[in-house]
């Protein structure tokens, strides 16, 4: 998305489990993934939509003058590179010597002109910056920037990359290459969904395929969580839950997962 302002669902401050340290995570809008699993859909889609939650509702009539229960909410708000800057830069004192920002999403890699325009920023200031990604986007300059990438790779075969996320894996692949000449580090990160990709061999494929790479720093496996679930009915769309993971079963899949094997 080449503008001067980007659709931005939710700003997450405090976070510990996207990228090292404390960080604020900002999360675009627009995706070209439509993953089945997905705990963000409302970053899927690149404008703002409404999201209704019925069990808020008081039934009080006066849904033109704005909800006052909470129900009905926009979600997506444009914002310019500044402005997202500045909601990174209040959060500053927390960030100490490891946090920063991650962009996330959806798929930031849509919104190239206005991070570009944060990490300047960002750079001036002395705060880290990561991102989140499908890699199916790449952005040479972007992403070599960067001080740190996580990057999924959720399925290993293409043609069932593409059942369950609506797009081959085909260029993701070549992209994991050009990510490794960046020569900046990086993690691979697989979401394990029960009846998907929950196979010791799924595992080891990709783990045999992303463990040759010079500037990978792990492979972490995240277990399915159904929290997309309500946004899906609040969005209006089919719902799709699956399985959560045992622990047993995640401890099983990490040992498969370890880039020594």
């Amino acid at each position: 998305m080449i503008s001067d302002k980007s659709v931005v669902a939710d700003i997450e401050r405090t976070s510990i489990h996207d990228g090292p340290g404390i960080r604020t995570v900002i999360f675009f809008k627009g995706c070209p993934l439509n993953c089945v699993w997905c705990h963000n859909p409302e970053c899927i889609k690149s404008e703002p939509q409404e999201m209704f939650y019925p069990e808020k509702c008081i039934g009080c009539g006066m849904c033109k003058y704005g909800c006052f229960s909470g129900a009905r909410v926009i979600c997506g708000k444009e914002m310019t590179a500044e402005e997202i800057f500045q909601e990174i830069f209040a959060d500053k004192a927390y960030y100490f010597s490891d946090g920063g920002v991650t962009f996330s999403g959806g798929e930031p890699l849509m919104h190239t002109a206005v991070i570009k325009e944060i990490i300047k920023k960002c750079k001036k200031n002395n705060i880290n910056t990561a991102i989140e990604t499908s890699l199916f986007l790449f952005d040479c300059d972007l992403l070599e920037s960067l001080d740190f990438i996580m990057a999924d790779f959720k399925i290993f075969d293409s043609n069932k990359h593409k059942k369950y996320t609506g797009v081959s894996n085909d260029i993701i692949k070549k992209n994991f290459l050009k990510l490794d000449k960046l020569n900046v580090p990086f993690i691979v990160r697989t979401p394990v969904i029960p009846g998907i990709n929950n196979t010791t061999d799924e595992i080891m494929q990709i783990r045999d395929y992303v463990k040759v790479f010079k500037n990978i720093m792990g492979y972490e496996l995240l277990p399915y969580h159904p929290l997309g679930v309500s946004k899906q009915r609040a969005l209006g769309l089919p719902e799709t839950q699956f399985d959560i993971p045992t622990n047993e079963e995640m401890e099983k899949l990490k040992s498969y997962a370890d880039l020594r094997g």
